[in-house]
Parts: C-alpha cells; structure tokens; sequence
C-alpha cells in the first residue's frame, strides 16, 4: 500500500552562474496521512529543498513525487505553505489576508457570508479573532506567524508545509506557538512537513524526524521514530526518558556524525 506523500529517488540539480549544483540525491520518503515530520539538518542541506518539491514550487530533475496518488507537478491548493517570513500583505487587514486564500480555494463555490464565516473560523483557531481588523504592522511578530498559520489552514489543505515558521521568533514567543500549533493539528488532523533546525522543536512536534546529511549531494540520513504519547506537554516532557533519548539521537546524528560544525568551532 503506498504512503499518502511519497518522494521516490528524487534528485534536484541547479544550474548556476558557477555551473551545476547537486543539491539533494537518492532521496526517498513515505509519508503516512495525519503524521507529522520534521526535516533538520546543518545549513545548506536541502531541507528547504525537499519541502519546495514537495510544494510544487520546484520541480525535480529526476525522479517522482506523489501526493494522494497524483503526481507533484505544480503548486495546489490542498499543499498550503507556511514560510519564515509570513508573506502577509501589508494593506490588507489580519482578515483580508487570510480571506484572499479562502476566496481564491472557495470562492466558486460558496457564497461571501460562507467565505467570511471560513475566514472567522480560521482566525479563532489561532487565536486571532480579536486583531481581525488590524494590518499586519500593527499586530506582533508572533500574531502576524499565526495569521500566516490561519491562512494556510483557511484553505483545508490536505499537507501543510511549513519553512521554519517559528525561526525569526524569540524563544517564549515560539514556545506559545509551538504548544499551538499542536492544538491545532490535534484538531484538524493535518498531514504536516516541517523544516527546522530546533531539536528540541523537531522532538516535541512530530512523529518522525527525518535527518539530512551535509550537502551538497544531501540524502536523507536518519529517519528516528518518536515515539511519545499525544497529546504532548514540554514541562513533563523535559525529564522524560524516551524523549531524552530522541533529543540524543538528533544531536548525535547532526554533531558527531555530521558535526563539522563542531570541528570549525574547535
């Protein structure tokens, strides 16, 4: 039986002004329906790479990808993406903005008062309900990430994407959004990509990490399966053994067996 989002022997070659690069080889990768996995390795590893082909923004050089048994050739609706940078639009409204997704998705085929009353959900599930009125440079750099998150999820995405979507923000403003984010796929049930460079983020959030080594040429390394119980609390898990044992095996992996970060340090 096939996976829900499969990656079978993707290969991604650039050309650039200094010749080809080989960004990512050999990459294969089964995703199952409803799993959260985060991609992490060094900089420079693909990550960001392998969520683009996954999107739809890029297409392989060779190889397939196949998401609910229809190939990957071009971005759609039901693979929303959520960058770093939250991409609202500066003169639009914290509703406007999510409300553009959901007329572009829904507008065909729902009146404005179903569209409004989509938008309205999407704004309480993050918990934005009340800066509905605002413009993104009145509202926080936390707020504005939640917005992005709503209009993601505004548009029922069967996989949501997301790009370090909490890597621009400080550390207590991240951990909110983090213990959000997993309410939110608690209820919505959403199959979720995640690239990050956070251990601890990538152990508290997913099912399976997927570890990438150092470019160029990266591959997929290491997949750990992190078996851990939802939902998931961070203060008890901090002590918690078999989640110190996927936090060991992440570090391992990302510095002792692809560690030249440590060896420049040194």
């Amino acid at each position: 039986m096939s996976s829900f989002i499969e990656v079978q022997n993707a290969e991604m070659v650039f050309t650039t002004k200094k010749g080809r690069f080989h960004a990512l080889r050999e990459i294969n990768l089964g995703i199952e329906k409803g799993e959260f996995i985060a991609l992490i390795g060094h900089s420079g590893c693909g990550k960001s790479t392998l969520l683009n082909l996954i999107a739809g923004l890029t297409l392989p050089t060779s190889g397939a990808l196949i998401c609910d048994n229809k190939e990957i050739a071009a971005p759609g609706p039901e693979r929303a993406v959520v960058f770093q940078n939250h991409s609202l639009l500066p003169w639009l409204t914290c509703f406007e903005n999510v409300m553009l997704a959901v007329e572009r998705v829904f507008g065909a085929k729902e009146s404005k008062a179903q569209l409004k009353a989509r938008t309205q959900a999407a704004l309480e599930l993050v918990n934005m309900a009340h800066a509905a009125t605002k413009r993104p440079h009145e509202v926080s750099g936390g707020m504005k990430q939640r917005v992005g998150i709503a209009r993601a999820l505004a548009m029922e995405p069967k996989v949501l994407l997301m790009d370090e979507p909490f890597g621009a923000l400080d550390a207590l403003t991240r951990a909110k959004l983090q213990d959000e984010l997993l309410k939110i796929v608690a209820r919505t049930q959403s199959t979720v990509v995640m690239v990050t460079h956070d251990v601890d983020e990538a152990v508290l959030l997913s099912d399976r990490i997927v570890m990438m080594t150092n470019g160029p040429a990266a591959t997929i390394g290491q997949i750990l399966a992190v078996d851990l119980p939802r939902p998931r609390n961070r203060v008890e898990l901090a002590e918690d053994p078999a989640y110190m044992h996927c936090r060991k095996e992440v570090i391992d992996f990302l510095y002792t067996r692809h560690g030249h970060v440590e060896k420049v340090a040194a």
